[in-house]
């Protein structure tokens, strides 16, 4: 018996030396999707390094050294912080909601997050005119800004997931509608409007970087790191979350707070990004995307990386186009679409599914 199982049994290095990949459960099914994960965050990071370093020194008057380059470089800086901020709270919003509502299609935007804002915008033009405006840009006005879009948020997550609704898919539809709603409204207040005031309202509710007030960055920097930080740190019970709200419950996690908590600081970060630049509805959605697409695992550890990266580098890149070739910093959104939309659906042709 003893010869027998030894002549069935193959040795542990068989595997090795047919040249048969070597499965495990964890994230990476095969020591090559490890190293595929390696090379494209170095590369992802060498991009990113690259656009900051472009953005920084291209079309510097001064050269190098000197006091005056620095200074230059100094003014730069703030485009490119906001440009992070951006896609931390893109990335990590985005990719949360997802594994939230279990639903890889609809966005925070599409919810109506983006709506809030514009109709904010558009009540304060109609009713105090273009001086109402122009007055709301100090940071109690972002704080009042970002506490109502939150405050809307929390109100339609527990009214909807805990009365006797209780369902994610109610939520998204009455979300919808709801987006759908405020923005005919905001559409029906900007038809009054004078054209010029019209105008200044158009350059508030197109996502632009330079709208973003660098006097709020002491506010947005910490509260971004922190909810960042700690839907990272919750990432394994977000991949617990994606399988499902039975399995979750089986696994001992409580789902419903599970959902209750993610939804609120995703809430908080759309809130943040929206009210500094702006709405940039199809960034997130192409971020999330794509991030799925070149990872190509479950784990939100990998993912959320690998999704700011490649939102840095986007956005980034594509404010460093506008800016110094088109003359054009304002339309970043435009080039956004247009680039991100053409990679977006040449990775679904590929592969055939999201």
């Amino acid at each position: 018996m003893s010869a027998d199982t030894g002549a069935t049994a193959p040795p542990a290095h068989t595997t090795a030396q047919t040249g048969t990949p070597q499965r495990t459960s964890g994230p990476f099914t095969t020591a090559r999707q490890r190293v595929r994960y390696t090379v494209l965050v170095a590369v992802l990071v060498a991009l990113a390094l690259l656009v900051t370093v472009a953005h920084m020194t291209y079309g510097n008057p001064v050269p190098f050294g000197e006091k005056g380059f620095w200074r230059i470089v100094n003014l730069r800086r703030d485009a490119l912080i906001a440009i992070a901020l951006v896609a931390l709270c893109q990335a990590f919003a985005t990719v949360a909601f997802h594994t939230a509502t279990d639903n890889r299609i609809i966005t925070p935007s599409i919810m109506g997050f983006e709506s809030i804002y514009v109709a904010v915008q558009t009540s304060v033009i109609f009713f105090f005119g273009s001086v109402g405006l122009a007055q709301f840009t100090g940071l109690p006005q972002f704080l009042l800004q970002v506490g109502i879009m939150v405050a809307f948020a929390v109100t339609l997550f527990t009214w909807l997931l805990s009365g006797r609704f209780g369902n994610i898919q109610v939520m998204l539809l009455v979300g919808i509608v709801l987006g759908g709603g405020l923005r005919s409204l905001s559409t029906f207040m900007q038809r009054l409007l004078d054209p010029n005031e019209f105008d200044v309202l158009t350059a508030r509710t197109f996502g632009n970087i330079a709208n973003a007030n660098t006097e709020n960055f002491p506010v947005i920097i910490p509260v971004v790191a922190v909810v960042c930080l700690v839907l990272y740190l919750r990432s394994r019970r977000m991949n617990v979350i994606a399988l499902g709200r039975e399995t979750a419950t089986n696994l001992g996690v409580d789902h419903r707070r599970e959902l209750m908590l993610i939804l609120f600081l995703v809430s908080v970060l759309m809130a943040m990004t929206t009210s500094m630049v702006g709405p940039m509805t199809f960034l997130g959605f192409l971020v999330a995307t794509i991030a799925y697409q070149l990872t190509d695992t479950y784990d939100h550890r990998l993912i959320l990386p690998v999704a700011t990266l490649v939102g840095y580098v986007f956005l980034g890149g594509s404010y460093f186009i506008m800016r110094n070739i088109f003359d054009a910093e304002g339309a970043v959104t435009i080039i956004i679409e247009l680039i991100g939309g053409s990679v977006f659906l040449l990775f679904i042709m590929r592969k055939g599914r999201l």
